[in-house]
């Protein structure tokens, strides 16, 4: 499995500047005019991880793999958007199946870079893009109340969706989130979220798009995004995009000390990697041999056969035990042999939760 992040704004935010800096690469066409994005630009991006760079100094594998991110990067959306208004719902779409989303927020004044709107407004440029996500959704269950609705005729079992579904569409009549709708938990509630794949129904973070200045010190923009962040749970992250587009094509020292000037602890591409994972309760385990050195994703939470399978779905079928080194004492004492003979080596069973970092060899048999 991996992490995929659906990057969203208005139109001339700063978006496609962001998605280029994040993959290193000038995929994404960036323009001073809307709609510069014509066509979801897409794209894997590795996710920064020390600890591969320490398993590969002591594995020296053939190979290093590490866990990744799809970035789709759609275009500007503007009010009416999910009533086919500039470059319409048809982008909408694209996003549907991404785990959370990214809505940059323009946090900066600069006369020569134009806005949609006329002028730099964080609330209501979020209120533009949250109200087109629900009325987006609004429409989705519209339709699925409208089939439900007919079908139940012949079908009395399908009378729990449709209730569910009535009742989702009230609340997002009025200008609520899906997210915040209470019924979560019942199986035709389960069902329903399932199905529709709702985009108000996303973990939502919040990129502020700042200049040079702002990324010092947090401005009155930057501030009301954080109050507005805050009230919905939500996390936020503050970066600079042109500062991030002008770290292309560095060394990692030169990197390091640019990054260092600007007293930034972490690229843009890290911290949005690390609050996505934050985010959707996401760590990853490592493997580590002469063949490969790697990096999986799963769910924080999960037990050792379920994170077997994402290796392949033999492991968890035929799961039998896990050999796990902690990460610290793999390093500390150079490598799996040292860990064994030291006792660091554990043998877990079926109820064992892996935890983030460990280092994993799985037994099965099918």
């Amino acid at each position: 499995m991996g992490l995929s992040i659906g990057i969203v704004g208005l139109p001339n935010v700063g978006k496609s500047t962001i998605f280029n800096a994040l993959t290193r690469a000038q995929n994404a066409e960036s323009a001073n005019y809307p709609f510069c994005t014509i066509e979801p630009n897409k794209a894997v991006v590795p996710v920064p991880d020390p600890r591969l760079a320490e398993l590969v100094k002591i594995c020296h594998p053939k190979k290093t793999i590490y866990a990744t991110v799809d970035f789709v990067d759609i275009a500007g959306l503007v009010k009416g958007a999910s009533q086919g208004e500039g470059l319409g719902n048809k982008f909408l779409t694209n996003i549907r199946e991404t785990d959370a989303l990214l809505h940059v927020v323009r946090c900066f004044n600069d006369e020569n870079i134009v806005h949609v709107d006329g002028a730099v407004d964080p609330a209501r440029d979020i209120g533009v893009i949250e109200t087109e996500l629900i009325l987006a959704d609004y429409q989705t269950i519209e339709t699925r109340v409208a089939r439900l609705g007919k079908q139940v005729r012949g079908d009395k079992s399908i009378q729990a969706s449709l209730d569910i579904s009535k009742q989702l569409l009230e609340h997002l009549g009025a200008g609520k989130t899906a997210f915040e709708f209470e019924d979560h938990k019942t199986d035709a509630a389960v069902l329903m979220f399932k199905e529709c794949s709702l985009l108000t129904d996303k973990k939502m973070i919040y990129c502020c798009n700042v200049d040079e200045v702002g990324l010092q010190e947090d401005n009155d923009f930057v501030r009301y995004v954080r109050d507005h962040a805050a009230k919905r749970g939500c996390e936020v992250v503050k970066i600079c995009a042109k500062m991030e587009e002008d770290l292309n094509g560095m060394t990692e020292v030169e990197r390091a000390e640019f990054l260092k000037e600007y007293k930034v602890v972490e690229s843009g591409l890290d911290q949005i990697v690390h609050t996505g994972y934050h985010a959707l309760g996401l760590v990853s385990f490592l493997t580590a041999g002469p063949d490969e050195v790697r990096a999986w994703t799963i769910h924080r939470g999960w037990k050792a056969p379920q994170a077997a399978g994402v290796i392949h779905t033999d492991f968890e079928r035929g799961f039998i035990r896990a050999q796990v080194i902690a990460y610290t004492d793999f390093i500390e004492h150079g490598g799996e042999a040292a860990c064994r003979a030291k006792g660091l080596l554990r043998v877990e069973g079926k109820e064992y939760e892996v935890q983030d970092g460990d280092v994993i060899e799985y037994l099965f048999n099918v």
